[in-house]
């Protein structure tokens, strides 16, 4: 008989935990750190800033500073600030049996219901938060697939991380399993049902949802605790999700389907991207040889589009363009983020020569995996084909440590500065084992303004 779901999330204690999902959480916390300090300088966090200040005054749940910002809201606030600023920028990491992210919800989530309670004198060590970040990520991917199974529509993340969010919070808030029951049922049911081809069709600030399904699953498990009720939540209790609990607490979902990016935007381009760089390095080309570009890939990929994006949004949700900055620049990372990429002659003019094509036999085995072939046509009319490939980063082709260091600080230096980013990724990279003090201190680097 499998778990249920809400005695696995509050029994669950640090001593449980096996080493290989310590070592996601670690590295999870690295890597998004890294994005969120990227992504705090960005338009879209901002106005979120601005929301969050405008809408979540701190009140009786305690104040939380938003992330990499300092400023006190409210722990929705801060939860919504956050999973906007680190949403902005299309890097963290992701589940693709999902088709999204859950550490852009949970980790802004967690950090600023911590934050409040910690400023209430209830201060928790690192051993504690990776428990509670343990049930929030494991409870939010089960909670995924089930919503993917059931719903014929295909919901953004924010949909079910507020499950996820609703569950941890609840716990981290010392509710007991009843309670956490209906903290999951109500951040369920008020949580955004977003869409996310419509984000894919007409790219805008709305994102894959976490804005929103981070304060909904904070909201919904301070409403729990106060007694309102909302019980069950059909994504972990309904007769048709069952067959996505059988396992819970045996097996582990986020050890076993969580990636890495190595590049700021959406994963379905990721293939077409490493593809790209390896003809241009296979071969030693340079763009100007470049005459056409054709990437086959899954149906849904191809909607991406975007040969000419006009802003960071779109830039997110493209593919074509970023393949061509890939082959003009041999890179896309920090630099490829600044609003003048958009304009750049070069990686237009291979954009515009892109060809996107809907293959069926991709988009039938995309499924938990994202295929993409791509052929270069060059200018004397050679054509280089290279063969049909997933990306980089997920598990059976993970990215090293020193890859997501590398990417952490390509991201977090700039914004924090060497010493802060330095402290940061280490506190980080253990944070399961901070003593309170400490992990106070994880919390002031990781909260506090630049």
């Amino acid at each position: 008989m499998s778990l249920p779901f809400h005695r696995f999330a509050a029994d669950l204690r640090y001593d449980d935990l096996p080493a290989d999902v310590l070592r996601v959480l670690r590295r999870s916390f690295t890597d998004t750190m890294g994005v969120a300090a990227v992504g705090s300088t960005t338009e879209l966090a901002g106005i979120a800033r601005a929301g969050a200040c405008a809408l979540f005054g701190a009140a009786g749940a305690g104040a939380a500073r938003m992330l990499i910002n300092g400023a006190p809201v409210s722990p929705a606030g801060a939860a919504m600030a956050g999973a906007f600023t680190i949403d902005s920028v299309d890097a963290h990491d992701g589940t693709s049996p999902c088709k999204g992210h859950a550490g852009s919800a949970v980790f802004p989530a967690l950090l600023a219901v911590a934050d409040a309670r910690t400023g209430q004198g209830r201060a928790l060590d690192g051993a504690a938060f990776a428990a509670h970040l343990a049930v929030a990520y494991e409870v939010s991917y089960r909670a995924g697939l089930s919503q993917h199974a059931t719903c014929a529509d295909y919901h953004t993340s924010g949909a079910w991380t507020s499950v996820g969010v609703a569950t941890a919070v609840a716990r981290q808030l010392g509710c007991d399993g009843e309670t956490i029951r209906h903290a999951a049922g109500i951040g369920e049911y008020h949580g955004p049902r977003s869409q996310m081809m419509r984000c894919i069709d007409h790219p805008t600030m709305l994102r894959d949802g976490v804005g929103w399904g981070a304060p909904s699953g904070v909201t919904a498990a301070y409403l729990a605790q106060s007694g309102f009720t909302g019980a069950p939540a059909l994504t972990c209790e309904g007769a048709e999700a069952a067959r996505f609990w059988a396992d819970l607490g045996t097996n582990w979902r986020l050890v076993e389907d969580t990636h890495y990016k190595p590049y700021p935007c959406c994963r379905w381009a990721h293939p077409s991207l490493d593809a790209a760089q390896a003809l241009m390095a296979d071969h030693g080309l340079h763009h100007s040889d470049v005459a056409r570009v054709d990437i086959r890939t899954f149906h849904n990929a191809t909607r991406l589009a975007g040969h000419t994006p006009a802003t960071p949004d779109e830039f997110a949700y493209s593919i074509a363009f970023p393949v061509a900055a890939m082959i003009v620049r041999g890179q896309v990372g920090a630099r490829e983020l600044d609003s003048a990429t958009l304009q750049d002659p070069d990686i237009l003019r291979v954009s515009k020569a892109t060809n996107l094509i809907d293959d069926a036999d991709l988009t039938r085995i995309s499924d938990g995996k994202r295929w993409a072939q791509v052929g270069i046509t060059l200018q004397d009319g050679t054509r280089l084909d290279a063969d049909p490939r997933t990306p980089r980063g997920d598990t059976d082709l993970p990215l090293s440590d020193a890859e997501i260091s590398q990417k952490y600080h390509l991201f977090a230096d700039p914004v924090l500065g060497q010493a802060r980013a330095d402290e940061l990724e280490q506190l980080s990279q253990s944070f399961d084992s901070l003593n309170a003090a400490d992990f106070a201190r994880l919390l002031d680097l990781a909260l506090g303004a630049p």
